[in-house]
């Protein structure tokens, strides 16, 4: 080959690369245009609980949803992600990728999915090679778009917003007073939940061997792992605590007049919180930036300054969204305990594992006595 067919492969070459970046180009911007309308596109081959129907929507597939349903269920419960897997797997119940073996990941991604409560992220990856088709995530280097009840819902919204508020709740459960993060166990009723009066770290549940006898103790952290804290915090059985839960519970239920009028001035205190800027002045200020981007994009000019002012926006819907979301699981405790208080018949005479789960927050250890938090904001004090 001479040097005039070398430049003319070069030439085609450099054609053809264009074409087909031009081509990539008219691609990517029909996608935009598109989602712009709120057309969505799903890969549903390993999306739990969807299918699509002959018109490309997105329809509910009932025994997928069921599963979705029940993960979302058990981890409001207090189950952990690892335990929800390992529950399925026992069950034979396969991931959306038609697997036998749930992994964490699996589970954190249907439970952080806006897509199971109707909606859609558009364009949270993209193209960065042509060539290559490699895909990275968006960090906000191109416009996404988010379209609003797109489809049916499989779990309700403020479903929804209580396991994102979980979510962050469970990042870091508690800081310790030397600084160290501690993490979310769900192993047993009473973990992260029982806490010292002394140094303030968490106690932790420990199998006890005390002259030749067998016994379940709770101990604070500081006594058995080096906290840099001096502590010298009593071991508690762990009967004892489940005796002390009872007579708090009973307390409660004995002079349950007073703790009612008490729960009703924390709704009244919840409801006032509930004044400021409302979410639909926020939807109605991201509909008319989706416009302005809209017509931006079709002209071929700048939206950059739009795109930021929807990003913005949106981390502040999510935001005012978690704190609504945080309010009504709030109103939910303290009604929650209005029920027990009202319906619970008779006082309890034995330990109630579930009820404990529904009603504690908290439970301090001090010389003594014992503080119980109730998740509705009462406390009461428990003496020795």
């Amino acid at each position: 080959m001479d040097s005039k067919g070398e430049v003319m492969l070069t030439i085609m070459a450099s054609l053809a690369q264009q074409e087909s970046q031009s081509l990539s180009q008219n691609v990517k911007l029909g996608l935009q245009y598109r989602y712009q309308q709120g057309e969505i596109q799903v890969n549903c081959n390993w999306f739990l609980g969807y299918a699509k129907d002959e018109n490309k929507h997105l329809v509910v597939v009932p025994e997928e949803a069921e599963i979705v349903k029940r993960i979302y269920r058990e981890y409001l419960e207090g189950a952990s992600m690892l335990k929800i897997a390992r529950g399925l797997e026992a069950d034979g119940i396969l991931n959306g990728a038609g697997r036998e073996k749930w992994h964490t990941s699996n589970i954190s991604t249907i439970l952080r999915n806006e897509k199971y409560i109707g909606d859609a992220l558009l364009q949270k990856t993209y193209t960065v090679d042509f060539l290559t088709k490699q895909r990275v995530k968006n960090n906000g280097l191109v416009p996404q778009y988010y379209v609003e009840n797109s489809h049916e819902a499989i779990i309700p919204r403020e479903i929804f917003m209580q396991v994102q508020e979980e979510l962050v709740r469970r990042r870091i459960v508690h800081t310790s007073p030397n600084g160290k993060n501690r993490v979310f166990s769900s192993s047993h009723c009473l973990s992260n939940i029982v806490f010292c009066g002394c140094c303030g770290e968490f106690y932790r549940r420990i199998h006890w061997y005390n002259r030749g006898k067998k016994s379940i103790v709770w101990r604070c952290i500081s006594r058995l792992e080096n906290t840099g804290l001096f502590c010298d915090a009593r071991t508690v059985p762990e009967s004892q605590i489940e005796q002390v839960l009872v007579a708090a519970i009973n307390q409660t239920w004995c002079d349950k007049n007073t703790f009612l009028t008490t729960l009703q001035r924390n709704i009244e205190a919840v409801l006032e919180s509930e004044k400021g800027q409302p979410l639909t002045d926020i939807d109605k200020r991201l509909a008319e930036l989706q416009e302005e981007l809209l017509k931006r994009t079709g002209a071929r000019t700048d939206y950059e300054d739009v795109a930021e002012e929807i990003y913005r926006l949106r981390e502040e819907n999510q935001k005012l969204q978690l704190e609504s979301a945080g309010r009504d699981e709030q109103k939910k405790r303290i009604a929650d305990m209005s029920t027990f208080l009202r319906e619970q018949p008779t006082a309890l005479t034995e330990y109630d594992e579930p009820l404990v789960r529904r009603l504690i927050e908290k439970v301090t250890v001090y010389e003594d006595k014992f503080t119980v938090e109730f998740k509705s904001g009462m406390t009461v004090d428990v003496e020795e």
